[in-house]
């Protein structure tokens, strides 16, 4: 690694092809990483309310110090060592490969290289006692990474972290430029949240971290992947489609997979998303009107606003579209009040004691809900 006039800063890289884009590896003195990248760890520490959504929530964790200071103890171990790779997005306006030398051209100026992972790792280092050269780092190099891209590298290293939520994963889906379940079950879920008269109205804990906990008592994720549900049976399959074939369609779903999949035709032609957001809304709304304390009152002992009473009322919700034999038509407020008109569950009832949370409440109070309404 050489430092040229403290303007770029050059190394040896190995090229290598992978479907989502060329990367490259090579090695950094850990001064010279810190310095180059960023993953808005200056920004967090100056309490800068700046942060791009592209730089911070969408794709970087919060720096937790405890952990860069975890991390800062043990980079001056004697045998301390980061045999994993630390992932970077450069712009070319940044760097250059030379694929007859091998060489990759850095400019070095601080803060070009966006952190995909590894940020405590650059943060620990900081607090590295010796020479800078003595602990070098292996980096991975991505140049012009389109932003969805970069999330789904976030997503796919770190979802199954559990300091990363699912619904942050989720989030992500809301960068990409191409079609996806994901993308519009997320896009759903925040307009449910953020429309004035929803049911849902600032009831869902976007990013999995409630900002009021007592009013978001169901999380996005929760949420996204009741809707996904419904729309496919292979998520990542449709998202791979859409980001191949641009200007194409995927194909109707017909038959038996139509009653199982009964929202993927309606995905397939809305691309606003508007149909299911309507449908799901005025489903919502039915329950809402039927038990108007159990879904609005927000208390401990009362399940059907949580995610026990949510789960339960989502699989119910395939029974009663489909009861209409209207598949890929909005079913109305006032249709859906009919089915609930039949119910004759309490609102007292609707209680943790007889609806226990977790899988067993959410399976009883979803077969009283089919048995109660007559529909199967």
């Amino acid at each position: 690694m050489e430092i040229i006039d403290k303007q770029y800063v050059e190394f040896q890289c190995l090229e290598a092809e992978q479907p989502i884009g060329n990367m490259y590896i090579g090695i950094l003195d850990s001064d010279v990483l810190e310095y180059i990248s960023y993953a808005d760890v200056r920004r967090i520490e100056l309490g800068k309310d700046n942060r791009d959504v592209e730089d911070y929530i969408g794709i970087q964790r919060e720096l937790n110090p405890n952990r860069e200071k975890e991390i800062g103890k043990y980079v001056n171990l004697i045998d301390a060592t980061f045999p994993n790779s630390i992932i970077l997005a450069i712009s070319s306006d940044y760097a250059e490969y030379n694929p007859d030398t091998k060489m990759m051209k850095i400019l070095y100026k601080d803060d070009i290289a966006k952190v995909l992972d590894g940020q405590h790792r650059i943060a620990g280092l900081r607090h590295y006692e010796k020479e800078a050269r003595t602990f070098q780092c292996i980096v991975t190099i991505y140049i012009d990474m389109e932003l969805e891209d970069q999330a789904i590298v976030f997503a796919t290293i770190n979802k199954e972290q559990k300091n990363v939520s699912n619904s942050l994963v989720a989030d992500l889906y809301s960068f990409a430029e191409s079609r996806s379940p994901q993308k519009s079950a997320h896009n759903i879920v925040r307009a449910l949240n953020a429309k004035e008269g929803s049911p849902f109205y600032k009831r869902i804990k976007i990013l999995g971290n409630a900002r009021n906990k007592e009013l978001e008592t169901i999380t996005q994720d929760t949420f996204v992947k009741n809707i996904i549900n419904y729309i496919s049976k292979d998520p990542q399959s449709d998202r791979d489609f859409y980001k191949r074939h641009k200007s194409k369609k995927l194909e109707y779903v017909r038959g038996n997979e139509l009653n199982r999949y009964f929202l993927r035709n309606i995905f397939i032609d809305d691309t606003e998303d508007y149909i299911i957001a309507q449908i799901i809304w005025n489903f919502f709304h039915a329950v809402q009107n039927k038990w108007p304390n159990a879904w609005n009152e927000i208390t401990p002992n009362i399940i059907l606003n949580r995610s026990t009473g949510f789960i339960a009322l989502m699989r119910f919700f395939k029974h009663a579209y489909l009861s209409f034999n209207k598949i890929g038509e909005i079913i109305t407020k006032e249709q859906f009040a009919e089915i609930f008109d039949k119910i004759d569950i309490k609102e007292e009832d609707l209680n943790k004691e007889k609806y226990v949370p977790g899988s067993s409440g959410q399976g009883q109070l979803y077969r009283d809900l089919i048995e109660k309404s007559g529909l199967q």
